[in-house]
């Protein structure tokens, strides 16, 4: 098998490991809503941590065997793998409307990727990696705070985390890159620490980031958006501050252009889909299907004697029958007496006042 070959056949298996991952971080927070960040008492979520560092070894070995230009595009079918595999393995059906829009985020990004040309292997100084961490942290923190802002939009506040984590993705995939040239270059092993630490800071944000991203948004919506920031973030930053340049001069930048409009508009079929799925299924009537079973619930729980009868306008028919009750004997007590009685008691205790 030829290098070539090879590198296309590892992008193939990263891209559905990658896909594997998503679809079990999507069913861990789709039953365990209340765990949004950390499940760590669910077995499947640490065997989605397993396939994405599956899927990242193996997109880091296809590299080795095979050009940029060639997989990073192919690591953009991590949305097209991941929706029959979710119909297949979890019951997951996406309508025509979601395979519309990861289809154009897939063709969109892999047509952007291609026209991105590398030039020589260059690293960032000390200043610009403080200033990119810094930056990106804030950015990160910004997203997520806003996020939480709109929690009564789901779909919104999944691609505003989706967003948060495809860029910090994106970002140690910069450092990443630093590192490994300055690797080459013979460089301390303490330089490197810096870079380490920040690598591993936007690795696990960005997977407890994107974790919470799949709460209550699906998998089609989430995932396109990870799969379509963490890329562009990361040529966003190499052709700014890599040198590095679009193929085809004038027409190329035109084309990346218009690449980037149909992935996006792909994000956007995907967050209308879902929106208006949630809006069709959620709501009837004005009010949600789900509304009236626990109110149902709560007062059949706080009535354990007779049900009263309820407050409604118009002739209610009574809740108990005078003929089912038993009969119990009477037992008249003379009214003279009871009157003396009565008498008697108030005529004590006005002495008593008195004396």
């Amino acid at each position: 098998m030829s290098a070539l070959a090879l590198s296309v056949l590892l992008s193939l298996v990263s891209a559905v490991a990658y896909a594997g991952g998503a679809i079990l971080q999507e069913r861990v927070a789709a039953t365990t809503p209340e765990q949004r960040y950390v499940p760590l008492r669910r077995g499947a979520w640490w065997a989605a941590i397993a396939l994405n560092g599956l899927g990242a070894l193996l997109h880091v070995a296809a590299l080795a065997y095979g050009p940029l230009s060639l997989v990073q595009p192919l690591g953009a079918l991590t949305i097209v793998f991941a929706l029959p595999m979710a119909a297949l393995f979890v019951r997951r059906r996406a309508g025509a409307t979601a395979w519309r829009g990861a289809i154009m985020a897939t063709v969109g990004l892999a047509g952007l990727l291609s026209l991105t040309s590398a030039s020589g292997a260059q690293s960032l100084d000390g200043a610009e990696r403080l200033v990119l961490a810094l930056a990106t942290g804030g950015g990160v923190l910004a997203l997520t705070v806003a996020a939480h802002a709109v929690h009564r939009h789901p779909v919104v506040r999944s691609v505003m985390l989706a967003c948060a984590a495809g860029a910090a993705f994106g970002i140690a995939s910069v450092f990443t890159k630093t590192v490994a040239v300055d690797w080459e270059e013979g460089t301390a092993f303490a330089r490197h620490l810096p870079s380490l630490g920040v690598i591993a800071v936007l690795a696990a944000a960005g997977v407890l980031i994107s974790q919470a991203s799949y709460r209550g948004a699906g998998l089609a919506a989430p995932l396109s958006t990870v799969t379509v920031v963490n890329p562009v973030v990361a040529a966003a930053v190499g052709l700014t501050l890599f040198g590095e340049t679009f193929r085809y001069g004038t027409m190329g930048t035109v084309l990346a252009l218009g690449c980037g409009v149909v992935a996006t508009g792909g994000l956007i079929l995907l967050t209308s889909e879902r929106i208006a799925r949630e809006t069709s299924t959620g709501s009837g009537g004005g009010q949600p299907e789900s509304a009236s079973e626990p109110e149902a619930a709560s007062v059949a729980v706080a009535s354990p004697g007779p049900v009263p009868a309820p407050a409604v306008p118009g002739p209610v028919e009574p809740w108990f029958r005078a003929e089912v009750l038993p009969a119990v004997p009477s037992q008249p007590v003379p009214a003279a007496s009871a009157h003396r009685r009565v008498a008697h008691r108030h005529s004590r205790r006005r002495e008593r006042i008195g004396s």
